[in-house]
């Protein structure tokens, strides 16, 4: 973990976005929940600063990303992103779908687990923030769409043609992105996309509870985890073998590591402090 930086979630509070810390764990709200939370040109933007951010904070050691009022998150808000984006200029809209993937970016390089808590509509964007996350809990009303190819766009967004086959596979993947058609929850667990589904009264208390089973663990061990599991993504097996004894001897060297032994030895359990 990077050494704090005086790390302020206070600066990324908006009317669409809110953040709380329980212990250590970050808890990210997307709070329009009269319109099932949908994304603005602002909210895209905070977010993606706010997973910047967490690279260079201790205090938090995983996040749990969720909606309010019943739902996760409709996607791109189509009165303030869809319809502004047809009269933006080839120029402005590839600024605007970079920044997008700056934000999946952003998740993929915070070194905090991330652990979505999708209840209701996930859908769009929402489906990418879903995705991009390193674990999902679902219920069973929960309604999955990467339902690009229903405005006319292409499932190639925010990475999605990367990411969702080698979490469902290709097949499963590819008929989604074509078709737009929700992923049922019991599809989604079945598929690998969910881990487990829960009550819609307990999904954010179990997603928060998992979090902070994770974040009494090593925190340096699982950044590098997470970095390793992004990463090997572009490697040959043999180069993947590799690069995960390097990976494991700098695993070795961190105080955590001793502590883990010490308390193995005195048989406690470890209390790990993320060095």
């Amino acid at each position: 973990m990077s050494v704090d930086t005086g790390f302020n979630p206070q600066a990324f509070r908006s009317r669409h976005l809110q953040w709380r810390q329980e212990g250590r764990v970050g808890v990210v709200t997307l709070n329009r929940p009269e319109r099932k939370n949908p994304l603005t040109f602002d909210s895209y933007a905070e977010l993606r600063d706010l997973f910047r951010a967490l690279c260079s904070t201790d205090r938090v050691r995983a996040v749990v990303l969720h909606g309010a009022g019943g739902n996760f998150c409709s996607g791109g808000d189509v009165h303030e992103i869809i319809g502004p984006l047809t009269r933006k200029t080839p120029q402005g809209l590839l600024q605007f779908t970079r920044m997008t993937a700056d934000l999946v970016k952003a998740m993929r390089a915070c070194p905090q687990p991330i652990l979505a808590a999708v209840d209701g509509v996930c859908a769009g964007a929402g489906a990418i923030l879903a995705m991009a996350s390193d674990f999902r809990l679902a219920t069973p009303r929960t309604k999955t769409a990467f339902l690009f190819t229903r405005v006319g766009l292409a499932g190639c967004d925010m990475g999605a043609c990367s990411i969702l086959p080698r979490i469902i596979g290709h097949g499963r993947a590819s008929e989604l992105l074509y078709t737009g058609r929700s992923m049922s929850a019991e599809e989604g667990l079945a598929w690998g996309f969910f881990s487990r589904l829960v009550n819609p009264e307990s999904v954010l208390e179990e997603a928060v509870e998992l979090a902070e089973r994770i974040a009494e663990g090593p925190t340096a061990a699982h950044a590098m985890t997470k970095k390793m599991l992004h990463a090997e993504w572009h490697l040959p097996i043999d180069e993947a073998i590799d690069a995960e004894a390097e990976a494991q001897a700098l695993c070795m060297q961190t105080e955590d590591f001793r502590r883990a032994y010490r308390a193995f030895v005195a048989k406690q359990p470890p209390r790990f402090e993320g060095n």
